[in-house]
């Protein structure tokens, strides 16, 4: 360090003093990259998340495919919502305490959840949200050609998914009535955020023909892909090929289901359980039960993730 009488020469001084302003002014543009990027989530958290001229283009292009397709009407639509939205979700998702989530470990199902709104941060929370509301609804109605659809506030069974290496999930029927609401479940909306997918890594969502038999689409937890797909008695899908992803990733997904005042059929009017059915390397699941979904997490009347 240069002695006293060195410092205060008047050149030297001067220096000192660039320095200092220097040193404030990298502060400063810190603090206005902070403010402008506070500034633009707030935008983005206070817009809608899908604009209304992009869910006209999604019913244009997607409707009649929807009604008609195969096993069961459903459809996969690509980047859905604004990529840096999502991400955002995922980095809230990354960072949440494990602890108080469900986890699961059975011969069908491995795998960790919440549906804990509380807990979810400001981004994941605006998501959720908007995807229960109006404007969402109306689409999902379009889409689907079932009127009536019924958000669920609770996220029964829904919320954040996480399955990890070795985790599956079995083939199976979703439960059919939810006796909290008293409705009829009727739709499944599943959004993944996986970035840099390995096809290697499995984890596809699978779905089957009615019989329970035969695989027929097998759809990649891509990030920001969409799946939307009717629930019923012969809506059977999952993914029961352990996941094979290294151990420092896992299959993330959120998961919103709605429901109707009114059964889709007579036959899905009575209630039952989740319901597993034998494929290879998987077990059914016990005979289907005449009580509803919402009785306490540690039972079989829940939706398992996907």
């Amino acid at each position: 360090m240069l002695p006293a009488w060195c410092r205060r020469l008047p050149v030297l001084r001067t220096y000192e003093a660039l320095r200092l302003n220097q040193e404030r002014l990298a502060a400063t543009k810190d603090e206005l990259k902070r403010t402008r990027e506070e500034r633009d989530r707030a935008r983005r958290l206070s817009a809608h998340i899908v604009a209304h001229g992009k869910l006209k283009d999604i019913l244009r292009a997607h409707t009649d495919a929807y009604r008609s397709a195969d096993p069961f009407p459903y459809v996969v639509i690509d980047e859905l919502l604004e990529p840096a939205l999502l991400r955002e979700v995922v980095a809230e998702f990354d960072a949440m305490d494990r602890t108080p989530w469900h986890h699961t470990e059975r011969a069908t199902e491995r795998k960790f959840s919440t549906e804990d709104f509380q807990r979810f941060g400001p981004t994941t929370r605006s998501v959720l949200s908007q995807l229960n509301a109006a404007p969402f609804m109306a689409f999902l109605e379009k889409l689907t050609g079932i009127a009536g659809l019924i958000p669920d506030p609770h996220l029964r069974g829904g919320g954040l998914h996480e399955i990890r290496r070795g985790g599956a999930l079995g083939v199976h029927a979703d439960f059919n009535f939810y006796k909290r609401l008293n409705l009829f479940r009727r739709l499944n909306l599943l959004i993944y955020l996986n970035e840099n997918w390995s096809e290697d890594w499995g984890g596809h969502l699978e779905l089957w023909d009615r019989t329970g038999k035969r695989c027929m689409q097998r759809i990649a937890p891509s990030f920001n892909r969409a799946v939307i797909f009717d629930t019923s008695n012969f809506s059977y899908h999952g993914h029961p090929h352990p996941l094979e992803c290294p151990p420092e990733r896992s299959r993330k997904s959120l998961a919103l289901y709605y429901y109707t005042v009114e059964a889709p059929a007579d036959e899905d009017r009575t209630p039952h359980t989740t319901l597993f059915i034998q494929t290879d390397g998987m077990p059914a699941s016990e005979p289907a039960s005449t009580t509803s979904e919402a009785a306490p997490r540690t039972d079989d009347h829940v939706a398992p993730p996907r």
